[in-house]
């Protein structure tokens, strides 16, 4: 039997990242095999998540890929799995049609509500009873208090809780302050800094099964529908060169699967630690990351900025986001002033600002025909940033509807996270372009 649930908060800051890796590694502490969701278009938590279960978690957004497209990934991945934990995005009704409410609600899984008690008492009661209440259709199952302060200020949440029992109390988890991963300017480190090692992860399983009821837990939910299973059609094998290192690191998991069901070989490379790209590759694929963290290795790096830059004057196909674009400019400012020169593919430079640049969804529409899709395909994806790049020089093409999306040759760059689920035609021209 399959078990699935979603790990939802009354805000952001609740505990849903600490709770949720908690659980999958003490279920997997268990023997299960655990398989990672995030929704929304998070890439940090998805890579922790793959830290700690030791499989790829995916992102589950309704607004990028559409309600068919997230059901029918969802279902696919629980085959392979005896419990699937989701790890839900701010507040439960934060975010509208992308919210973790409306996540749970396409996928009809229950949700477990994590409540931060931090500075309230009896008051729990009266948060509980209204997210209980403002929405009937969606099923919390089950309740987690966290930042219990002692146990009189658990009592007192208790005191709150009566006439509310109808709804399991599954834990109540006290404030540890040894259990904290460690988080920077984009959020919390990357699975590549490994911030969760052996002594962390001990801490926070015992922290979980000491103080949350996971047979409980576990025992009250029931399997989730099976669903139909897409099968990738059999094309035609080229390569693409995936840069993933400290530097790069942030795709969505489904993009690559994406690809490698459309006929591709996935071939990782580090723009770090190689000295030129893979032999015999057909395109490059440059995500996301820290690129402003690890300047000056990828600037001294010269053999493999001439390799790309070599690649791209030849007319090879390269897609650049976010990152990735900004590797290809001439070179980023860090908060400080110092310059890291870097591909110089774009004649712009990046540069870091001490506060974020942009967040939030974007949608795009093709100008004309590029790597990615044909003129008036409709994409959809992200942006989280905290650089800026100069003004781009009126003769670079601008492909996209909204001021991003430059492309030089056969080679796109942009800012924003283009989800490939969003538009199936974009991994099937990726590869045939």
């Amino acid at each position: 039997m399959r078990y699935n649930f979603l790990i939802a908060a009354t805000h952001s800051g609740a505990g849903k990242t600490t709770v949720s890796l908690g659980l999958m590694a003490a279920l997997k502490k268990r023997g299960l095999t655990v398989q990672p969701f995030k929704c929304g278009p998070d890439f940090i938590d998805t890579g922790l998540h793959g830290l700690v279960c030791g499989k790829s978690s995916h992102n589950l957004d309704l607004y990028m890929c559409g309600r068919d497209y997230v059901t029918d990934l969802f279902n696919r991945k629980v085959q392979s799995a005896d419990i699937s934990i989701v790890e839900g995005v701010m507040g439960l009704f934060d975010g509208g049609e992308s919210s973790s409410a409306a996540l749970a609600k396409a996928l009809d899984i229950p949700i477990i509500l994590i409540i931060d008690a931090k500075s309230m008492a009896q008051s729990a009661g009266a948060v509980l009873y209204g997210f209980l209440n403002y929405d009937k259709d969606v099923n919390i199952a089950g309740v987690i208090i966290n930042n219990i302060g002692s146990p009189r200020h658990q009592k007192m949440v208790e005191e709150g809780l009566v006439g509310l029992s109808s709804i399991p109390i599954l834990g109540f988890l006290p404030k540890n302050p040894d259990i904290v991963i460690p988080n920077r300017h984009l959020g919390l480190y990357t699975a590549y800094d490994n911030p969760i090692d052996d002594i962390l992860l001990s801490r926070l399983i015992e922290h979980i099964e000491g103080n949350i009821d996971i047979d409980r837990l576990v025992g009250a939910y029931c399997i989730c529908p099976m669903g139909q299973v897409l099968h990738a059609p059999t094309l035609p094998i080229i390569k693409i060169a995936v840069a993933m290192d400290k530097a790069f690191c942030f795709y969505y998991e489904e993009n690559l699967q994406l690809l490698r069901n459309n006929g591709a070989e996935i071939v990782l490379f580090s723009p770090i630690n190689d000295s030129v790209l893979p032999e015999g590759i057909d395109a490059v694929y440059l995500g996301g990351g820290y690129p402003e963290l690890y300047g000056e290795q990828l600037s001294s790096n010269h053999t493999m900025i001439n390799s790309i830059k070599g690649f791209a004057e030849s007319g090879g196909v390269i897609y650049a986001e976010c990152g990735g674009f900004v590797y290809l400019t001439q070179g980023i400012y860090d908060v400080d002033g110092g310059f890291s020169p870097l591909a110089g593919i774009f004649p712009v430079k990046a540069r870091m600002k001490k506060g974020r640049a942009y967040l939030g969804y974007r949608e795009v529409v093709l100008k004309r025909d590029t790597i990615i899709g044909k003129k008036g395909d409709i994409l959809r994806g992200h942006e989280f940033h905290y650089s800026e790049i100069e003004a781009m020089p009126k003769e670079i093409e601008r492909v996209y509807n909204i001021s991003e999306g430059f492309m030089i040759k056969n080679c796109l760059g942009s800012y924003v996270h283009i989800h490939f689920g969003s538009n199936l035609n974009i991994a099937q021209r990726f590869v045939s372009y």
